[in-house]
């Protein structure tokens, strides 16, 4: 058997030196992806920062911002429903005379749900879901009853406290509020 004859030895290629004053290509890249990195960095400080910082509470009488003023007793008629575009909310007068304050967001995705006279139920125009007058599961995939807020009745005058949602399951008489008589 024959050797092959082996090839010569490629020549080492010589680089040349850098001028002063100029970056390589290797450092280059290098400085380029710690500036990346820094910007990555300070950007998940500032959305830490922004998570962990308390909301901004609204200007002027915590108190009075947070009490919707529905109006006098006698301007709501048994068997109503009126919505509340500042309160986010909608006033109901049963047959029997009593009030619930109901949320206009469906406890599905939070979509509005319109109060729909001709059906008396309120509809949610996302994903269909039913509710009837007071605010109880009728039809899914909502799964459960609309919120609703506290009602305060001072000198024959509705006032609806939405500060503070109320969240439950069905609805419960003890959940309607009466004009006390006395």
């Amino acid at each position: 058997m024959k050797a092959k004859p082996s090839k010569p030895a490629a020549a080492p290629v010589e680089v040349p030196p850098l001028k002063e004053g100029t970056v390589s290509r290797r450092g280059f890249f290098n400085f380029l992806w710690g500036l990346l990195g820094l910007a990555a960095l300070v950007e998940l400080v500032w959305i830490a920062v922004s998570f962990l910082r308390p909301s901004k509470q609204p200007s002027g009488d915590p108190k009075a911002a947070t009490v919707a003023l529905a109006g006098p007793v006698e301007s709501f008629a048994a068997g109503t429903v009126t919505a509340f575009q500042r309160g986010q909310f909608y006033l109901v007068r049963l047959d029997d005379g009593g009030f619930l304050a109901l949320s206009c967001k469906c406890t599905h995705l939070g979509c509005t749900v319109p109060w729909v006279e001709k059906e008396k139920k309120f509809l949610c125009p996302c994903h269909a879901s039913a509710f009837d007058i007071t605010g109880n599961l009728i039809t899914a995939p909502a799964p459960r009853a609309l919120d609703m807020f506290r009602i305060i009745i001072e000198n024959n005058i509705l006032k609806v406290e939405t500060s503070r949602t109320i969240k439950r399951s069905g609805f419960d008489p003890k959940q309607v509020t009466y004009l006390q008589k006395g």
